[in-house]
């Protein structure tokens, strides 16, 4: 029968996503306690977040890559500025991008006036002559 088929792989499925929840749940549980023991429980628990929002997002970067496929988009016109930079590297290196943005971030928190003058650069018009 094809309905009893397709209801075996769903369960099999749902099983396997609920074993890699709870593996996931572990491991979240294993970091913030070993992080407890050498800093603070609430940082423990930010740089857990942290460090799993950050797996999350090169998970989804690379899966989308991958969903892309051989599709080719015209990057000359995704380039023009920093920002169409900044996305080309954030879909071709993930994890790079990742670092560079926290790198950055750990700058901008140092110098308040250079986070402003990136802002202004990022929101600024390009001229046309």
């Amino acid at each position: 029968m094809l309905g009893r088929g397709l209801v075996k792989k769903a369960v099999a499925i749902a099983v396997a996503a609920g074993a890699a929840f709870v593996a996931v749940l572990c491991l979240g549980a294993v970091v913030f306690f070993a992080l407890s023991v050498v800093i603070v429980p609430m940082a423990a628990a930010a740089v857990t977040f942290l460090l799993f929002a950050l797996a999350a997002v090169a998970v989804v970067m690379v899966f989308l890559k991958k969903a892309e496929g051989d599709e080719e988009e015209d990057e000359s016109s995704l380039s023009d500025g920093l920002a169409g930079r900044a996305f080309l590297l954030f879909r071709n290196r993930p994890i790079l991008a990742s670092v560079a943005a926290l790198a950055g971030g750990f700058i901008f928190l140092r110098n308040p006036a250079l986070a402003t003058m990136v802002a202004a650069a990022f929101t600024e018009k390009s001229r046309h002559r």
